[in-house]
């Protein structure tokens, strides 16, 4: 019996391996890319809002995709979907790197999105499917610690391959590690993780509910424009009419029904995506920041960011085993009131601030991120029944997706407001400047709304 259960420990540690392997992807490639940016608006000659959507674009197609990948998953397999998502990550960052233009470069990394969606739609499900219930908040601990350590990484490697190589360096680098997640998915996964076997996908609500998300993150980058409203418009009503469809499937794409009726997944799910909208774009902000009005080449901003990473890997690990033995509400509230004190601390940053000023206020946004995200993983994935690990998974990621490309798009909107399109240089830097107070100082008041939400909500683990 102690064998077995050995054995199964074993194994579970080497399916974590490979999540975590596939989990530091996408956070090299997006904090390695906003490193890169100002290399690639120069190289392919981008605009202000061209450029932001090299970003946006994955972010968006990643969310309107991962609920309806995770409803396939559950019929054919997770195991199937999750390498054939590496497998098109794998594909499309290569292209990616070898892109000519703008336009082919937003295509490829939209590929990618799709990619995106297929694995993250799947990894947490496979993950919490394979650990046992009382080592979930450290396997989930493990995973988040692999994601900030890359978010640390992305930075400071992406500035040396851009500086030293080139900005297409950086879409092999996370091609090469593509290929390693998935020989490494296929040594080591044995389960297929299949949850249903008769039943049907429901293609009608897939497209009610990918054309309503997307209508709406679209829209709400494009604001202030007037059909910026019509798309929020649209969007909003075919959600609506997408979740009252969903009630009536007995095979839904999304079980709306354990959406709406379960309060702590519901409210840990909303508090994910406010956490995410208020936070998605600092890197973004302050990598232009430092580069364009503070004069830091690629390297040094990189070397000044990765201060928010490593503390975020250290908090994460405590606060993930830690979820396992007290309340992971309290951890996830404390964690997000930390972090809007950190986010009001840097609507007061000019061009003459000191580096040590905005080090500090990273460290305390790491410390927050750190608190926050492992035990809120945790009572989401603990709140729902095992055939539902899918749906819970898929919800958390397009949450965090969501909420990234939300915050995107304020930044978007402040950029456009503030300086016009036109290209990002060192002759607008009190625009940008001015952007950059806009969109912290939004950020901040999301994120104390997140607080209380996240506060209201309760634990409760089935």
């Amino acid at each position: 019996m102690e064998t077995r259960g050995k054995a199964r420990e074993n194994s579970s540690n080497s399916i974590l391996f490979v999540i975590c392997m596939a989990s530091s992807l996408v956070p090299f490639m997006g904090s390695s890319l906003n490193l890169a940016l100002p290399y690639i608006n120069k190289a392919l000659s981008l605009d202000v809002v061209t450029s932001s959507w090299i970003p946006t674009s994955y972010l968006l197609v990643s969310a309107v995709f991962q609920v309806p990948c995770a409803r396939l998953a559950d019929m054919v397999g997770r195991k199937k979907v999750f390498i054939c998502g590496v497998l098109l990550f794998t594909l499309f960052s290569f292209t990616s790197g070898l892109a000519s233009s703008g336009m082919e470069l937003i295509v490829y990394r939209c590929l990618s999105g799709v990619g995106s969606a297929m694995m993250f739609g799947t990894s947490m499900a496979i993950l919490t499917s394979s650990v046992a219930p009382e080592r979930r908040g450290r396997a989930f601990g493990i995973n988040t610690a692999c994601v900030y350590i890359s978010l640390a990484v992305g930075p400071l490697l992406g500035g040396l391959l851009t500086q030293y190589f080139n900005w297409h360096s950086i879409f092999f680098v996370a091609g090469g590690i593509g290929l390693v997640v998935v020989t490494g998915a296929l040594l080591i996964m044995k389960n297929e993780w299949k949850e249903e076997t008769k039943s049907t996908f429901d293609v009608l609500g897939s497209i009610l509910y990918a054309a309503g998300l997307f209508l709406l993150i679209y829209g709400f980058s494009e604001l202030p424009a007037i059909r910026s409203f019509i798309m929020i418009g649209a969007g909003s009503l075919l959600l609506v009419f997408f979740s009252m469809y969903e009630k009536l499937q007995a095979y839904p794409v999304f079980n709306i029904r354990e959406f709406l009726g379960n309060r702590v997944f519901r409210l840990s799910s909303l508090s994910a995506l406010i956490n995410y909208s208020s936070t998605s774009a600092i890197a973004f902000m302050l990598s232009l920041y430092l580069q364009y009005i503070r004069g830091l080449s690629p390297r040094d901003a990189g070397l000044v960011l990765i201060s928010q990473s490593i503390v975020q890997t250290l908090a994460t690990l405590v606060s993930g085993r830690l979820s396992d033995k007290i309340s992971a509400t309290f951890l996830a509230t404390l964690g997000m009131g930390i972090i809007a004190v950190g986010l009001l601390g840097l609507c007061f940053l000019s061009e003459t601030s000191s580096l040590l000023f905005l080090i500090a206020l990273l460290v305390l946004l790491g410390l927050g991120f750190g608190i926050f995200s492992s035990p809120n993983t945790n009572i989401i994935m603990s709140s729902v029944e095992k055939k539902d690990y899918s749906m819970a998974s898929a919800t958390a990621g397009t949450m965090r997706l969501t909420g990234q490309a939300f915050s995107m798009g304020i930044a978007i909107m402040a950029m456009s407001l503030m300086m016009g399109n036109v290209p990002i240089s060192s002759d607008v830097h009190a625009q940008l400047l001015a952007s950059m107070r806009v969109v912290f100082i939004i950020c901040s008041v999301l994120c104390l709304v997140g607080v209380y939400m996240s506060s209201i909500r309760g634990d409760r683990k089935v």
